[in-house]
C-alpha cells in the first residue's frame, strides 16, 4: 500500500492511496471512511490507522471514485526529523572520518520538509551544497526506551529522502554548524509516497541510487549499514520519545559530491533522483537563491 499527501485541483489536502505509479490514479480514504484523517501524521497516530486504510482501499476498487491532484511530501509536518549521520562505512572514509561506534545523530526542522517536484533552494550565503540519498523510516507507534528486538513493531513505513547539506556550514564554519549546514529551507525532500512496512520484505537489503541531472553519482545497499534501523531506533529512544510521524533519516553510501575529485556541488537548473528499490522515484529541480 502506497500512502500520499495529495493536494487537489480544488486546492484540498488529502490521504490517498497511490494506485497506479505510472498514471498516478489516486484513490481518496476519507470519502470512502470518513473516519481516516486528510493528515498523514494523524493517521498514524490512530493505533489501526493504517488497518482502517486497507479496508478502505478494498472497498475503493470496487468504486469508479479516483481524485486528481499533486503529491506533496508524505508527512508534510513531521514532528521531529531525525539523521543518522556516517552510517555507511566507505561513506565515513570517503569522508576522511572514522567509523562511529555509536550512532550520529542531528536533526533538521520542519522547514527544511519538500515534496516530489517540489524545487530545492541553494541559499545565498552557501556555494557548497551537496546531496545525499537516504531511506527515511516513518515512525507509526510511540515508544521509549525501545527495545531493539521491538523496533519494527514502531515502524509504519518507509520513502525515499535526500538529506541535502551544505558542507561550507556543516564543517566549514569555526565549531562546525552541523545543523545549521543540514536544515535550511527546502533541504530535506522526502516521497514520493509512504510504502506500508510490511510491503519491504527487508529493508536491510534495498538498493540505493542518487542520478543527478540522469548521471548516476551514488549507488549502495542499506545491508551496509553500520548500525540497523533496530539498533538506531532503541538507540535514539534511550533519550528521545518517538511519536507516530517522527521520520528517521539512516544515512547516505558513497558517492556524494563532496567525497569526489573534483568535488561536484548543486546547480541551479539541476535535477536530482533519489531511488530506493521498491519506494518510487524522488525527484527534485535544483534553483538558486530567490
Amino acid at each position: 500500500m502506497k500512502l500520499g499527501t495529495l493536494r487537489t485541483n480544488s486546492g484540498f489536502v488529502v490521504v490517498a492511496v497511490v494506485e497506479s505509479e505510472g498514471e498516478q490514479r489516486f484513490l481518496p480514504l476519507t470519502q470512502i471512511d470518513p473516519s481516516i484523517p486528510n493528515s498523514m501524521r494523524e493517521l498514524l497516530q490512530q493505533s489501526n490507522g493504517l488497518e482502517k486504510c486497507r479496508a478502505a482501499l478494498q472497498r475503493g476498487l470496487q468504486t469508479e471514485l479516483r481524485i486528481d491532484g499533486t503529491l506533496m511530501a508524505p508527512i508534510p509536518d513531521p514532528g521531529k526529523i531525525i539523521c543518522i549521520g556516517l552510517n555507511y562505512r566507505d561513506h565515513a572514509e570517503e569522508s576522511g572520518m572514522d567509523i562511529p561506534e555509536e550512532p550520529v545523530c542531528f536533526s533538521k526542522f520542519g522547514n527544511s520538509i519538500i515534496g516530489p517536484g517540489e524545487a530545492i533552494r541553494l541559499p545565498r550565503v552557501s556555494s557548497k551544497v551537496d546531496y545525499e540519498a537516504e531511506l527515511v523510516v516513518v515512525i507509526g507507534k510511540a515508544g521509549y526506551e525501545i527495545p531493539k528486538e521491538k523496533a519494527f513493531e514502531h515502524v509504519a513505513g518507509y520513502c525515499n529522502g535526500h538529506d541535502v547539506s551544505a558542507r561550507d556550514w556543516q564543517i566549514g564554519k569555526p565549531g562546525k554548524q552541523w545543523l545549521l549546514g543540514k536544515t535550511p529551507d527546502t533541504f530535506a525532500p522526502i516521497g514520493p509516497w509512504l510504502v506500508a512496512a510490511d510491503e519491504i520484505d527487508d529493508p536491510h537489503n534495498l538498493e540505493l541510487a542518487l542520478r543527478l541531472n540522469g548521471e548516476r553519482m551514488q549507488t549502495g545497499n542499506t545491508r551496509e549499514f553500520i548500525f540497523g534501523i533496530d539498533e538506531v531506533i532503541a538507540y535514539i529512544s534511550q533519550i528521545v520519545t518517538l511519536q507516530p510521524g517522527d521520520i528517521i533519516f539512516t544515512g547516505t553510501p558513497p558517492g556524494v559530491g563532496m567525497g569526489r575529485d573534483p568535488q561536484v556541488w548543486l546547480q541551479p537548473g539541476d535535477t536530482v533522483e533519489v531511488e530506493v528499490s521498491g519506494l518510487g522515484v524522488l525527484s527534485n529541480p535544483v534553483i538558486g537563491p530567490q
